[in-house]
C-alpha cells in the first residue's frame, strides 16, 4: 500500500478497493496494513470493517491460525460496544462463528477440548441472541465427521433440523450432506444429492469446485466417465494455485492418477507447486499431500520413479524422492490429528486413498493426451517408429543395409541410420576392417548427410548446408567423389532455400531457386564418376529446384522448364531401371500440373501413377501419391474424394516408420477436409494428432499452431472447457514460459484463451488477460491492426465489466492503431458494443458517453464507404442506425430511438431470400414496433408494422423470423 489512508473516507475506500483483489498473499497484507491505518482513528467502527475484511483474507486465505485472533478482537468490541454494531455486521458477526469452528478444526495443536469448548460458546451465543442452533448442530457434525465418531446421531441432529439465515448456504450444506452418503457407501445417493450444485443451481465462493473435487470418483464408479471428465476440466480451473482449495486440487490429482493420466497429473503438480509453501492450513495440506503421493506413487509404480517432479522449493525433485518426502510430512501430520482426536479416522481416510486401484485403463481428459513416455527426456536416438524395420545385427551387415536402403529411398534407412548414429557415437566404438563398408570417413560423412536431410525436412537450410558441405569433404577424404558430389549438389538446394526465410518477396524467393537450378546443372555437367542412382539423384533436385520456384513465382514462364527437366529425369531413370526415382519423376509432373492449374491433368497423371505402384512399386510412396491426390481432389472441390485418398493415405503410412511419410500433414489436411465435410469433432481429432506427431518430430512451432487450430475449433463448437484446458498446457511448456517460442503465436494462443474464458463467463481472468494482450501489442509496430483488434475486445469486456473509463481508454488505443491499419467492421462492431452496454447498464446518465462512441463508428464507416470497403457482417451504416435506436431506446430517448430505427429499415431495405439481411430486417421491425408501440403508447402503427413485416417475411419463407413479431403483436394486443 503506497501510503496509509489519512482519513476514514479514506480506508472505505481502500477496503472497498482489497475487495476486489483476489484471495492471497496480497490481499492479506494490505488488510493487514488497513487494520493498523484503522487502529489510529479515534472511532472504533473503521476498526471492525477493517477487522471483518482481515478475518476474511485469513479465511480465504488459507490461515486458520490468524483468522480466531481476529475474531477475538471482534467480539470483545461486540461485548463491549453492541451498539456500534448494526444489523448486518451483528449478521456478519454471529456468521462467523462458523469461520473460527472450522480454523480451528483444521489445526492439530488446537485440543479437542478446546473445539468443544469453542462450540459451547458458540451455541451459548446463539441462544442468547435468540437465534436457532441449525448452525451450532452443523458445527458440531462436522467436529464428528472429522473425528470419526459418533457421526450418525450428529448428522441427525443436523439434518433434521430447519435451516435458519445463519446456516452455511446452501450449496455448503447439500455438499456436507453428500458427503455423509458417501462415506457410507453410497455413490448413487451422495450423487443425487449433489446434483443442485453441480449443475449450478446453487454455487458460492467455494463451490461447485468443492463438490465437484469430491464427486469424481463417484462419477467414475458409476459409470459416469464423460460427466467426470468434464466435471475435472470446470472444477480444477475454478482451484488451481488457491492455497484455500489445495485440497480440492490434490483430489484431482488423485484423479488424474486413477484414470491413466498420470502426465496430465505431473502437468498440474508442477502448475500447484505454489502450495507446497503457501497453504497455512495442516488439514487442507494434509488432504493434497495425500493427493500428490497418490500420484506419485502410481507413477512410481508404473516404473517412471526416475521422471523430474515439481516439489518443494530450493531443489529439485524426482518423482520417487517427492514421494517418500511427502509421504513422511503427510503421514506425521495424519498422526498429529488422529492425536489429538484420539482416534485413528485421519490415518484410515489417507490409508484407503493411497490403497485405491485404478479406476479407468485410460480416459481422454484433454485434447492433447500424453503419457509418461512423453513427459521423460526425449532419447538421443530417433523417434520412435510404428513400423520397425529389421535392423541388421553385425556392424558390416548394418553398414551395407543402411546404404542401399539409402540408395533405393527405401525407409527402412532410417532406423539402420539411428542405429548406426548411436553405435558409432560410444566410446568403444571400432569401425570394420572390410572393403565393403569402406573407411570410418565415409560412414562419418554418411551419417552427416543424414543428419542434414532430417534438418532440411525441419526447414533448418543453413544447418542443412554446413552439416552436407562437411559431408562431402568426408567423402572426398574417402575417396568417394560420386557421394561429394551428391551432398554437395544436396546443399545447393537446401542453400537455394535460405532466401525463403528471410526475403520478403517471390521475386527474390524465385531468384535464389533459379540460381540454385543453374548451379546445380554445372555441377552436374562436372562432377566426375557419378553412378546412375546419384547422376538420378542430382537430376531429381534440378527438377525440384524449378519445381519450387514455380511454387513460389506462379508463373506461366516457369511451368515448361519444369516438365523439361522431369522429361530428363524420368527417361534416365527409366534408362538405368530406377523404380523410386521413376515414380519420383511421375510425382513431380503432376505436381506441376497441379501447380499450373490443370487439376485434371494432375488427377490423371496420379491415377496413372497409383497404378504402376500397385503393380511395380516403390510400395512407400503410395500414401504419398494419395496424399497428393487427396490435395489435388480438394481443389476440385470434391472433398468426399480427398476425405478416401488421405484416409487410405493414412492407412498405407502405419505399414512404414513414422518419419517416411509426413503423417502431421495427412492429419492437418484432413482436419480441413472434415470441416468441409461438416464433421468437426473429426476434424479436432485429426488437428491434435497432427500437433502430436509435429510435437514428436520435433516441429515445435508447427506443433504449437497446429494446437492453437484445435484450441480454436473447440472454442468453436462450444467446448469451450477443452479449449481452455489445451491452452493451459501449452502455455505452461517451459519454451513458452522460458520465451524461447515465437511471440506472436504466444500471444495467440493466449488470445484465444482469453476469448475462452470470457465464453466461460469468466470475465474477470478473461478482461485481466486481454488488458495484458493490449498493453503488449501496443508494442508491435509492425502489426498495429492486431493491436486494434485486441485493444477493441479489451474495450468490450472492460464495459461489460462496468468499467467504461478504462473501456474508453482501450477504444482509443483501438481508433489509433486502426488509423494506422484499418479495421473497419471490427472498430464498428466493438464502437457499437461499447455503446450498446454503457446505455444499457447507465441509462440516460451514459447517454451521451455512448453516443460519443457511436459517433466514433460513424467515422469508420465514413472512411469504409470512401475506401469501398465491403463488410462481411452486416452493413455498417445500418447497423449504426439500429445501434443508435436502441441506445436511444435505454436511455428513454424514444422518439429519437424511432427514428433511427426508421433510418435503418431504410437502409436496408426490403428483405429478400436471404436469411441473415431477413433477421437483421425483422429485428429492425421488432424493435421499432416495442419503442412506438409500448414506450410511446401507439399500439395501433405499432400493430399495423408488424402485420406488414409478417406478412412479407411470411411470403418469402422466412417463418422462423416472424415469431418474434406475432409475440410482440399479440402482447400489444392484451395491453390494448
Amino acid at each position: 500500500m503506497p501510503t496509509a489512508p489519512q482519513t476514514t473516507d479514506e480506508l472505505y475506500r481502500a477496503l472497498q478497493e482489497n475487495d476486489r483483489r483476489p484471495y492471497g498473499r496480497t490481499r492479506t497484507v494490505t488488510a493487514e496494513e488497513l487494520v493498523e491505518a484503522a487502529e489510529q482513528f479515534a472511532e472504533p467502527l473503521p476498526l471492525i470493517h477493517a477487522l471483518l475484511e482481515l478475518q476474511e483474507a485469513y479465511n480465504y486465505g488459507s490461515e486458520p491460525r490468524k483468522s480466531p485472533v481476529v475474531f477475538a478482537r471482534l467480539l470483545t468490541l461486540f461485548d463491549e460496544q453492541p451498539d456500534l454494531f448494526d444489523e448486518r455486521l451483528r449478521r456478519t458477526l454471529f456468521w462467523r462463528f462458523k469461520w473460527v469452528a472450522h480454523a480451528l478444526l483444521a489445526l492439530p495443536e488446537m485440543p479437542l477440548a478446546g473445539l468443544r469448548q469453542w462450540l459451547t460458546e458458540m451455541r451459548d451465543r446463539y441462544e442468547k441472541a435468540g437465534l436457532d442452533l441449525q448452525p451450532y448442530y452443523g458445527q458440531a457434525y462436522q467436529l464428528a465427521a472429522h473425528t470419526g465418531e459418533d457421526t450418525d446421531l450428529a448428522y441427525e441432529l443436523w439434518a433434521g433440523r430447519t435451516r435458519t439465515e445463519f446456516s452455511d448456504c446452501e450449496a455448503c450444506e447439500i455438499c456436507e450432506r453428500a458427503l455423509y452418503h458417501l462415506a457410507a457407501g453410497d455413490d448413487e445417493r451422495a450423487l443425487r444429492t449433489w446434483e443442485p450444485v453441480l449443475t449450478g443451481k446453487e454455487s458460492c465462493q467455494e463451490e461447485p469446485a468443492r463438490s465437484i473435487s469430491h464427486a469424481l470418483l463417484p462419477l467414475l464408479r458409476t459409470d459416469r466417465a464423460d460427466r467426470a471428465r468434464e466435471l475435472h476440466l470446470t472444477g480444477y480451473r475454478a482451484c488451481r494455485r488457491n492455497p484455500s482449495m489445495s485440497a480440492e486440487v490434490g483430489r484431482h490429482l488423485e484423479f488424474c492418477a486413477l484414470t491413466g493420466n498420470e502426465a496430465r497429473g505431473l502437468e498440474l503438480l508442477a502448475e500447484n507447486r505454489n502450495l507446497f509453501d503457501d497453504v497455512d492450513s495442516p488439514l487442507d495440506l494434509l488432504d493434497f499431500l495425500t493427493g500428490v503421493e497418490v500420484l506419485l506413487q502410481r507413477i512410481e509404480l508404473l516404473g517412471h520413479g526416475e521422471l523430474p517432479a515439481a516439489g518443494y522449493a530450493g531443489r529439485t525433485w524426482t518423482v520417487a524422492g517427492l514421494r517418500s518426502e511427502v509421504a513422511g510430512r503427510a503421514d506425521d501430520l495424519a498422526a498429529r490429528f488422529d492425536a489429538r482426536n484420539g482416534t485413528t479416522a485421519q490415518t484410515d481416510r489417507r490409508g484407503a486413498r493411497l490403497d485405491r486401484a485404478p479406476l479407468l485403463d485410460a480416459l481422454e481428459l484433454t485434447l492433447r493426451t500424453r503419457g509418461l513416455d512423453d513427459v521423460a527426456p526425449a532419447p538421443a536416438a530417433a523417434p520412435a517408429a510404428r513400423a520397425t524395420a529389421a535392423v541388421p545385427e553385425t556392424l558390416t551387415e548394418l553398414i551395407v543395409r543402411a546404404r542401399e536402403s539409402d540408395e533405393q529411398g527405401h525407409p527402412d534407412a532410417v532406423a539402420c541410420w539411428a542405429r548406426l548414429r548411436t553405435l558409432a557415437a560410444a566410446p568403444d566404438y571400432s569401425h570394420p576392417d572390410d572393403p565393403a563398408v569402406g573407411p570410418l570417413a565415409r560412414l562419418r560423412a554418411d551419417l552427416l548427410a543424414d543428419e542434414a536431410s532430417r534438418a532440411g525436412e525441419k526447414d533448418e537450410f543453413d544447418a542443412a548446408v554446413a552439416l552436407y558441405e562437411a559431408a562431402a569433404s568426408l567423402y572426398d577424404e574417402a575417396g568417394v567423389p560420386g557421394h561429394a558430389a551428391l551432398a554437395r549438389a544436396c546443399a545447393l538446394l537446401a542453400a537455394g532455400q535460405i532466401p525463403a526465410e528471410r526475403a520478403d518477396g517471390a521475386e527474390a524467393r524465385a531468384a535464389a531457386l533459379t540460381a540454385a537450378h543453374a548451379a546445380l546443372v554445372r555441377l552436374h555437367e562436372e562432377a566426375p564418376g557419378l553412378a546412375p542412382y546419384q547422376e538420378a539423384r542430382i537430376l531429381r533436385l534440378r527438377a525440384t529446384a524449378l519445381g519450387m520456384r514455380l511454387q513460389t513465382s506462379r508463373r506461366e514462364e516457369h511451368i515448361a522448364p519444369v516438365f523439361a527437366e522431369v522429361d530428363l529425369l524420368l527417361a534416365f531413370a527409366t534408362r538405368h531401371d530406377i523404380a523410386g526415382q521413376i515414380s519420383g519423376a511421375l510425382l513431380l509432373r503432376a505436381s506441376t500440373y497441379a501447380l499450373s492449374g490443370d487439376l485434371p491433368a494432375a488427377v490423371a497423371e496420379l491415377d496413372a501413377l497409383l497404378d504402376r505402384l500397385k503393380a511395380h512399386g516403390p510400395a512407400w510412396h503410395l500414401p504419398r501419391t494419395l496424399g497428393l491426390r487427396g490435395r489435388v481432389q480438394l481443389g476440385l472441390k470434391d472433398a468426399r474424394a480427398a476425405y478416401a485418398d488421405l484416409t487410405e493415405s493414412l492407412r498405407l503410412a502405419a505399414d512404414w516408420p513414422a518419419d517416411t511419410i509426413d503423417t502431421a500433414r495427412l492429419h492437418g489436411e484432413l482436419a480441413e477436409i472434415c470441416m468441409r465435410l461438416g464433421s468437426p469433432d473429426e476434424a479436432l481429432r485429426h488437428l491434435t494428432r497432427s500437433a502430436e506427431l509435429e510435437l514428436r518430430h520435433g516441429s515445435r512451432t508447427d506443433a504449437f499452431c497446429a494446437y492453437g487450430n484445435a484450441a480454436q475449433l473447440s472454442l468453436d463448437l462450444g467446448r469451450v472447457e477443452d479449449c481452455i484446458a489445451l491452452l493451459d498446457s501449452l502455455l505452461a511448456e517451459p519454451d513458452v514460459t522460458a520465451g524461447a517460442l515465437d511471440d506472436r503465436l504466444v500471444a495467440q494462443l493466449r488470445l484465444t484463451r482469453a476469448r475462452a474464458l470470457h465464453a466461460g463467463e469468466d470475465l474477470k481472468v478473461a478482461t485481466a488477460e486481454f488488458a495484458a494482450l493490449a498493453a503488449e501489442s501496443a508494442g508491435w509496430d509492425d502489426d498495429p491492426g492486431s493491436h486494434a483488434m485486441i485493444a477493441a475486445e479489451t474495450a468490450v469486456l472492460l464495459a461489460e465489466s462496468g468499467e467504461f473509463g478504462r473501456a474508453r481508454e482501450a477504444a482509443n488505443q483501438a481508433l489509433a492503431a486502426h488509423a494506422r491499419a484499418p479495421r473497419y467492421e471490427q472498430l464498428s462492431n466493438c464502437l457499437r458494443e461499447l455503446a450498446r452496454l454503457q446505455a444499457e447498464q447507465q441509462g440516460s446518465d451514459g447517454l451521451a458517453d455512448a453516443l460519443a462512441f457511436l459517433a466514433d463508428a460513424g467515422r469508420i464507416a465514413d472512411e469504409a464507404r470512401a475506401a469501398e470497403y465491403k463488410a462481411r457482417g452486416r452493413a455498417l451504416d445500418s447497423a449504426l442506425a439500429y445501434e443508435h435506436g436502441r441506445v436511444n431506446a435505454y436511455a428513454g430517448e424514444y422518439e429519437t430511438s424511432l427514428a433511427a430505427l426508421d433510418r435503418a429499415l431504410t437502409l436496408l431495405g426490403e428483405p429478400g431470400p436471404d436469411e441473415d439481411q431477413a433477421g437483421e430486417w425483422a429485428e429492425c421491425v421488432r424493435l421499432a414496433a416495442a419503442v412506438e408501440g409500448i414506450y410511446l403508447k401507439r399500439p395501433a402503427p405499432a400493430l399495423t408494422r408488424l402485420g406488414g413485416a409478417v406478412s412479407r417475411l411470411t411470403a418469402l419463407g422466412h417463418t422462423e423470423e416472424t415469431k418474434p413479431l406475432t409475440s410482440l403483436a399479440a402482447r400489444l394486443r392484451d395491453e390494448d
